[in-house]
């Protein structure tokens, strides 16, 4: 019997091979004849900028002067932030990091709240997100929307534990592939129905009641698509609570994707954050500074 540890090494390897642990066949790109998932995707794509010329005209305003040894501009901005509760510019603690370490050492975490980032998120359920937009303070989602989007051909994501046992990945694919056919067959029932009683509607509109109605079929498993923006506070909370060994499995894996990004990112603000493998054979975070 393979361990839990063998088990998600078997999956890494094949993650990076493109190919399911379950199954060895290829999963990196799905397409309708194999939807399915095993990972999640984060892309990165918006940061912030630092307006120069707006900080050197406060600075020469208030005949201070300032610098920092990082060109992060979310690092410097919560510089900034921090230092202008105490007009501290110029003095104490000379390095951005050593800066920032005593922010989060001493829990002043409205300081974080400055910087920000835009992340697209892909191949995960919605399962995981009904948990991820539970974190409300500090985030903002914008969701693929079933009402609009026809999932005839949508992708649907494998369970960890699933990815562990080929018989039960088995059991679950087969269940899925009944879903799939019992919507697709179902939303186009239901388009005509809706055509033959309201020939008036715009064609848009009959889709969209289509649509909306047969989505009710549709599992928990069923990939979806969220844009999440996040200031950093926010983003360490959720890292911190969701990348725990307790989290559940899927957002668990999320989190560590995140906090992988993030810390690339901006190393400053994340830096006491580490991503560790654990005793059930997956990786999951480690915080120093809890609950800033």
């Amino acid at each position: 019997m393979m361990t839990a540890r063998s088990c998600w090494s078997i999956f890494e390897r094949n993650a990076r091979n493109g190919s399911s642990p379950a199954t060895g066949k290829s999963l990196t790109t799905p397409s309708a004849s194999n939807p399915y998932v095993t990972q999640p995707k984060v892309y990165l794509l918006g940061r912030q900028a630092l307006v120069e010329g707006e900080l050197a005209r406060f600075l020469n305003d208030e005949g201070l002067i300032f610098s920092t040894d990082t060109r992060v501009a979310a690092e410097v901005l919560n510089e900034i932030a921090g230092r202008t509760c105490y007009m501290s510019f110029g003095k104490g603690r000379k390095s951005n990091r050593e800066y920032l370490e005593n922010i989060l050492s001493s829990k002043h975490g409205s300081v974080l709240e400055h910087a920000v980032w835009n992340v697209l998120i892909t191949g995960v359920s919605r399962s995981l997100t009904h948990e991820l937009v539970r974190h409300r303070a500090g985030f903002g989602y914008s969701q693929l929307s079933q009402r609009y989007v026809d999932e005839s051909d949508a992708r649907y994501v494998v369970p960890p534990l699933y990815q562990q046992n080929e018989a039960l990945y088995a059991k679950w694919k087969q269940t899925i592939d009944s879903v799939r056919q019992a919507y697709a067959e179902l939303a186009e029932s239901t388009a005509q129905f809706v055509q033959e009683q309201h020939p008036e509607m715009p064609a848009r509109d009959r889709r969209k009641w289509a649509r909306q109605a047969a989505r009710s079929v549709l599992p928990n498993a069923c990939e979806t698509k969220i844009f999440v923006t996040g200031n950093a506070r926010s983003w360490r909370h959720f890292v911190e609570l969701r990348g725990s060994v307790h989290a559940d499995t899927e957002i668990r894996l999320l989190a560590v994707e995140v906090c992988r990004t993030l810390k690339k990112e901006s190393a400053n603000l994340f830096f006491d954050i580490e991503i560790v493998d654990q005793a059930d054979g997956m990786p999951a975070v480690t915080v120093l500074h809890s609950k800033v």
